[in-house]
């Protein structure tokens, strides 16, 4: 019972407020002596009081968004002007990449001029050795004789003083084979003292051959594990840009060197020389396996389209499953649609040969080109084409102008990736790309 006077007390509090802010008015009017009036009830006062609020409030409200949605433009149009320039500035780095990757190529090839000269002078210096062993056995052997000589004459000495204690009468005439044979005997010596004075020579010359040997071999080895360990390297870089692409590398690679090698022959083991240089040989193997791969992927990786084909754009139609843009059915989307300035320059993302030039279909004027290893990419709508069939592109070479044809809703670059017949995600292509220009 109390809520229902504190309702009514309210109710009544309520009533006299609108009567005391909006009593009932009058408009008198006259005209021709005549007098007329117009009443104003207290209802139409409150409806009219309640549109002038919502006016008031409405016309606040569409000032301040008419505001913030220039403030956002504003914002909008700093992010487009940054994203211009950063994209400017990985245009400049990937040249200095490329200018990076040709001299590594460079220093790699004179490093294995090197090794081969360095191989070479370890074959000769092998050579010297064997021929210092030869010699030294030869010394051995005249060493040998010379002491059996000595031997011998020792013994003729001794029969011949026997001859002179019995034979007097002889004595002057053996007294002068003695001396001849003294003066053999000393010869001889003389001659022995001599070879094994040159032994000592030769021992300790190929004990000096065979330091410089090992020293020699030893840097040869630290040479060629750097030089390994930067191949590796260099190949684990470039495989994981394939590998960000979306692509196999061991596909992409086959697809790159695919033709035929005539090899063949039956199988003979190798039996191991034991040579001091096989491990060496084998360093240098393994470096030269290293080089050809390196170099076949290197060779595959300038094939690649790591770029945009336009200076400047923004992305109006993503890879994939999306709405059809003219009959709003859902289809499936095998390229990007790049959004830019109608008549904007269209590039070449990667060297290669045109393929198709012209009207093709619902692609409108297109320009196809084959990049080898299995890779082709299409730049369809194009208004202009400024390329022939069967010409050699060049990085970054102009092909054509952004345009409106085939079918298509507004002026856009219509780009495709293809690998062995299959659409790929461009924008993976791309992404590589920053990757590498980061890198």
């Amino acid at each position: 019972m109390s809520r229902d006077i504190h309702s009514a007390g309210w109710r009544k509090g309520f009533g006299s407020l609108l009567h005391r802010c909006f009593p009932e008015r009058q408009l008198i009017l006259r005209t021709g002596g005549r007098v007329s009036y117009v009443r104003f009830s207290r209802r139409a006062q409150i409806a009219f009081s309640a549109l002038f609020v919502l006016i008031g409030a409405w016309t606040v409200f569409a000032t301040k968004s008419y505001v913030l949605h220039g403030q956002v433009i504003a914002g909008k149009d700093n992010q487009i002007a940054n994203a211009r320039f950063a994209y400017r500035s990985l245009l400049g780095e990937v040249v200095e990449y490329q200018k990076k990757f040709t001299a590594i190529t460079a220093d790699l090839e004179n490093n294995h001029v090197l090794m081969l000269k360095l191989v070479e002078r370890n074959a000769a210096l092998q050579q010297n050795q064997k021929t210092a062993k030869t010699r030294l056995k030869s010394t051995e052997q005249e060493r040998r004789q010379v002491i059996a000589t000595r031997e011998n004459l020792k013994s003729e000495l001794a029969s011949v003083q026997k001859n002179m204690q019995s034979v007097s009468s002889d004595s002057s005439m053996l007294k002068n084979d003695i001396d001849t044979l003294e003066t053999d005997l000393q010869t001889a010596l003389a001659e022995r003292n001599k070879s094994l004075f040159r032994g000592a020579q030769m021992r300790r010359h190929i004990k000096e051959l065979e330091t410089r040997l090992a020293s020699l071999q030893k840097s040869e080895m630290d040479t060629v594990q750097s030089l390994t360990g930067e191949v590796v390297s260099y190949i684990g870089s470039m495989r994981k840009v394939v590998e960000k692409t979306g692509l196999k590398v061991s596909r992409l690679v086959s697809a790159g060197n695919n033709l035929a090698k005539g090899q063949g022959g039956p199988f003979v083991e190798a039996k191991p020389d034991n040579l001091p240089a096989n491990h060496l040989k084998a360093g240098l193997v393994k470096l030269e396996t290293h080089l050809r791969y390196s170099s076949g992927l290197l060779a595959i990786m300038r094939r690649l389209p790591l770029t945009a084909p336009l200076s400047t754009y923004r992305i109006t139609s993503a890879y994939g499953k999306r709405r059809d843009p003219i009959n709003e059915k859902w289809a499936s989307h095998y390229g990007v649609d790049f959004g830019g300035g109608y008549k904007s320059s269209v590039y070449v993302t990667a060297p290669g040969v045109v393929t198709h030039v012209g009207w093709k279909g619902s692609y409108g004027k297109l320009v196809e080109v084959d990049h080898g290893a299995g890779l082709k990419t299409r730049y369809g709508h194009l208004q202009k084409t400024l390329v022939k069939k069967g010409q050699r592109l060049k990085f970054r070479e102009k092909i054509g102008l952004l345009g409106n044809t085939g079918r298509s809703t507004s002026a856009h670059l219509h780009y495709e990736v293809i690998f062995k017949g299959k659409a790929r995600n461009p924008m993976k292509f791309i992404t590589a790309g920053r990757y590498v220009f980061q890198n």
